[in-house]
């Protein structure tokens, strides 16, 4: 795993991609993008991605925007991942352990393309 300092940055440049990368055999599955598969390699948090690839045959979901939050409790290594159509909150995940070094990332899902805010 890499550091926040590295995965920062990681964020901070990732404001285009030049490949999207499919993660699972399943269609209901978002493909990522550069950005994204640079952050779950340095995370080590390809699990979070498949927490919001899950989510994507729940009908209240819009399939043409969404908004994923991961914050994280660093009291007791507990996290929520939310799932938003725009700004209205529709999945609530408790992750009861996780060692995400960042206090929180956001994630775009536009078109079912998975995306980092910068890279929108």
């Amino acid at each position: 795993m890499q550091s926040v300092k590295e995965i920062h940055e990681i964020i901070n440049h990732s404001n285009g991609t030049t490949a999207y990368h499919k993660i699972s055999r399943s269609d209901v599955f978002p493909v990522i993008t550069d950005g994204v598969l640079a952050v779950a390699e340095a995370a080590e948090c390809y699990w979070l991605l498949d927490v919001i690839g899950s989510y994507q045959t729940n009908p209240k979901l819009d399939k043409n925007f969404q908004v994923w939050k991961l914050k994280v409790n660093k009291t007791d290594s507990s996290a929520v991942v939310r799932g938003y159509n725009d700004i209205t909150l529709i999945i609530t995940q408790e992750i009861h352990y996780t060692n995400f070094p960042l206090d929180e990332i956001s994630f775009y899902l536009i078109g079912g393309v998975l995306l980092l805010p910068s890279e929108y």
